[in-house]
């Protein structure tokens, strides 16, 4: 009788621990722990829900649309801007204007499609006339692209500029102070560059940013086309 309730045990054990992992699967993650992408998106859309018609800050009453972020969720490389500027305000979406046709350009550089990173804003509302976010509204946004990370999960971040660098480093340092290093943040490679709105007011810093993303293509081991003498 011992011999039989022990093995009926076992198998209602082992019924259960089936059970539980078809559980996991279904919600999304997958060994290692890192979510599965279909996983990651749901969580994304979660987040999405939850931030709702944010008005956590004051720059709830000057948006037009908030900007989420929009990409892979399964990207092994994640770029995080500052904010919103006009024309991603109009859209809702993430570096669409003149700084994120530049930021398209870089990605396509080291051999990579837009739609094959997750690009994010520290804030998800766009500052007044595209003012730096003031420490307010970053304490009151920071937890969702926080949140962000920790869903995608990439291998290696691209902090945009000064804004992003600083949250993520725990730094008040300037960004010309944390380029041209890589950290790490929570065991993701962290690679802080100048941001591409800085870029396009001074072009004269695109060779600096170019020796950034040679930090990302060794990590990634990316295989960029060839550049030409006109490419920026």
């Amino acid at each position: 009788m011992d011999g039989k309730y022990k093995q009926s045990e076992i198998r209602e054990t082992l019924l259960s621990v089936r059970k539980r992992l078809i559980e996991l699967k279904a919600s999304g993650v997958r060994w290692g722990g890192r979510p599965a992408s279909h996983g990651k998106e749901r969580l994304l859309q979660d987040l999405r829900t939850e931030i709702g018609d944010c008005k956590r800050c004051k720059l709830y009453k000057t948006r037009t649309n908030l900007v989420f972020g929009e990409g892979n969720p399964d990207a092994d490389l994640m770029f995080i801007g500052e904010g919103p500027g006009f024309e991603e305000d109009m859209q809702g979406r993430p570096f669409v204007g003149r700084a994120g046709e530049l930021l398209t350009r870089i990605i396509q550089a080291i051999g990579l499609k837009r739609s094959d990173v997750y690009i994010a804003n520290v804030v998800k509302c766009r500052p007044p006339e595209n003012r730096n976010p003031e420490p307010d509204e970053i304490d009151a946004c920071k937890g969702f692209v926080l949140r962000q990370i920790e869903i995608i999960s990439p291998k290696v971040i691209v902090a945009l500029g000064t804004f992003s660098a600083q949250l993520l480093l725990s730094t008040n340092e300037k960004i010309s102070k944390l380029r041209g290093t890589m950290y790490d943040y929570k065991g993701i490679k962290l690679i802080p560059t100048y941001h591409p709105a800085f870029l396009l007011r001074n072009p004269n810093m695109k060779e600096a940013v170019w020796k950034d993303m040679q930090l990302v293509i060794k990590e990634l081991k990316l295989n960029p086309p060839k550049r030409r003498r006109s490419d920026s």
